[in-house]
């Protein structure tokens, strides 16, 4: 029996990354992956990867701002699973336009994908939970939640405004045995970060502000979110919990 048997789980920005890391982690501990991603059919990809070695699933074309979409996703998935036991709101984007040249469009942009699908999804997902007797939500924010960020003032309101949104949402749902946390990944490898992490600009700025002195791995990421995901974390709720090598240590 793996941790998550049975279980079903919509996880978000799967396609790719921290998240196709996390459905393929999840599928191996027995639970069905819903697969979402603006990239259907990378979506379909992992979904296919997971049946490989014997997980379950189903995949989605799913642009997280579309809230019609969310409860269409929900929807699918009672149907054929019976229930929603966690949501996993990974996807996000990322900007570093500074607060003084950020245009009215290019700010709603970043918070409809990385708060406003956060209100979206838990208000498609809670009914299915309460009728499974409880869940668990996973946001994914960002050390710019935590530390303040620089020079992305869009991208840092939104994942400073998840990590509150998670403590409250915590305080309303945990008498329904619902648990709410968020992960603040630090600098993690993935296609969407490479670009700038491996620039030589800033590969030394970055690497001065690890104390782990490595940039971290999605799957590292991933395990993190099968942890507060899991009965493990079971009596864990409203957690900001940073995974970044101890850049939030400094």
């Amino acid at each position: 029996m793996g941790r998550l048997q049975d279980r079903v789980a919509i996880i978000t920005g799967a396609a790719s990354g921290m998240g196709k890391e996390a459905a393929l982690l999840f599928a191996k501990e027995g639970a069905i992956i819903i697969a979402t991603d603006m990239n259907g059919a990378g979506a379909e990809a992992v979904v296919q990867q997971m049946e490989a070695f014997g997980g379950r699933g189903l995949a989605f074309e799913h642009n997280v701002t579309d809230e019609a979409t969310w409860h269409t996703i929900v929807k699918k998935a009672v149907e054929k699973y019976g229930k929603v036991d966690i949501l996993v709101n990974n996807a996000g984007v990322s900007q570093s336009i500074s607060f003084e040249d950020v245009k009215a469009d290019e700010w709603d942009f970043v918070m409809d994908v990385n708060l406003k699908s956060i209100l979206f999804g838990v208000q498609a997902t809670l009914p299915a939970m309460r009728q499974a007797g409880g869940g668990s939500i996973v946001n994914i924010s960002s050390i710019a939640g935590l530390t303040g960020g620089s020079g992305a003032g869009a991208y840092t309101a939104s994942k400073s405004g998840l990590r509150g949104l998670t403590k409250a949402l915590a305080n309303d749902y945990g008498k329904e045995n619902i648990r709410v946390n968020s992960i603040h990944p630090g600098y993690i490898m993935t296609p969407m970060s490479e670009p700038y992490l491996e620039a030589e600009q800033y590969k030394q700025w970055f690497m001065a502000n690890t104390p782990l002195k490595r940039y971290g791995k999605p799957e590292e990421i991933a395990k993190a979110m099968l942890f507060l995901a899991s009965d493990d974390a079971s009596f864990i709720t409203g957690v900001e919990l940073p995974v970044d090598g101890g850049v939030t240590a400094i």
